[in-house]
């Protein structure tokens, strides 16, 4: 059995294929992912910050002498 130079082409450019889609996957996934955190910090932000003003009390202080 000898291995020719064209099956060992052929091979590494199905192992490429492979690499590349699975490359595409991640980066789609990740910025999927990336995406969806922005969103809940934003969101958090938000509702903490409408919590924070609609809860404050409003303190005067007076100096006297």
């Amino acid at each position: 059995m000898t291995v020719e130079k064209s099956d060992l082409e052929a091979k590494l450019r199905e192992i490429q294929e492979v690499v590349d889609e699975t490359t595409e996957s991640a980066k789609n996934t990740g910025i999927a992912v990336a995406v969806g955190v922005v969103l809940l910090l934003l969101i958090v932000f938000f509702l903490g910050r409408r919590k924070g003003k609609k809860g404050s009390a409003r303190v005067e202080v007076y100096r006297l002498g």
